[in-house]
C-alpha cells in the first residue's frame, strides 16, 4: 500500500478535528508519537495547514468515529481505486566520475565470459552506449590496450541479480562457482 500523502499536515488535521490519541494518530501518519506531541503543543509543524485526509480518500470518517470511540484500535487507511505505480526498472544509476573509466573493463568482462549477452543487455547492465560495447566487442576501442576484463558485480556497476538474469535471457549458462575445481 502506498505511504501518507503529506503526513504531518493530515497529523495537524487529526489533532485539530479528531478526538484521536496521539498514539493513533502516529501511527497512522508514520510519525512518532512525541512528533505527534510535539505537534499538537504547537512546538513542531507551527505554519502547517491541517489537511484533511477523509476528501483526499485516505480514510473514511467511519473508521475515525471507530476508532475514536475505542483507543485500543489503529485507523486503517481506505483502498484506493487509483492505479498504483509501479516500481521503476533498475536500469544505470549514477556512477561517479572516479569509476566511470572500470566501465570498459566491465564491459569487457560481459563480452569475454558470456558473449551471448546483447549489446542492449549490457547497455542497459552497465549504464553504457551501444557504441562502446561494439568497439570493445571489435577490439577498435581507443584504450583496448589498458582495458582488462573485470567483474562488473566487483566493480559495483550492477548487482549480481540483474547479471544473472541478463544472462539468463540472452539463453547462456551461469557460471556455477561451487562446481569447479580449483
Amino acid at each position: 500500500m502506498s505511504s501518507l500523502l503529506m503526513p504531518k499536515a493530515t497529523a495537524v488535521w487529526l489533532i485539530d478535528n479528531t478526538a484521536l490519541t496521539f498514539e493513533q494518530i502516529a501511527e497512522f501518519c508514520n510519525l512518532h508519537v512525541l512528533e505527534v506531541q510535539a505537534i499538537a503543543d504547537g512546538d513542531v509543524g507551527q505554519g502547517i495547514l491541517g489537511f484533511d485526509p477523509i476528501l483526499n480518500g485516505q480514510i473514511t470518517k467511519e473508521e475515525i468515529e471507530k476508532c475514536c470511540n475505542d483507543s485500543s484500535l489503529y485507523l486503517k487507511k481506505s483502498l484506493s481505486s487509483l492505479p498504483q505505480s509501479k516500481a521503476k526498472s533498475r536500469g544505470p544509476k549514477y556512477i561517479p566520475l572516479a569509476r566511470r573509466g572500470d566501465k570498459p573493463d566491465a564491459i569487457a568482462w560481459i563480452v569475454k565470459h558470456h558473449p551471448e549477452v546483447k549489446n542492449s543487455q549490457i547497455s542497459k547492465l552497465i549504464g553504457t552506449t551501444k557504441e562502446t560495447i561494439e568497439k570493445i566487442r571489435t577490439r577498435s576501442h581507443w584504450n583496448i590496450s589498458n582495458i582488462t576484463a573485470k567483474h562488473p558485480v566487483l566493480l559495483s556497476l550492477c548487482a549480481q541479480e540483474d547479471i544473472e538474469n541478463a544472462i539468463i535471457k540472452a539463453g547462456g549458462k551461469l557460471e556455477n562457482d561451487d562446481n569447479k575445481n580449483p
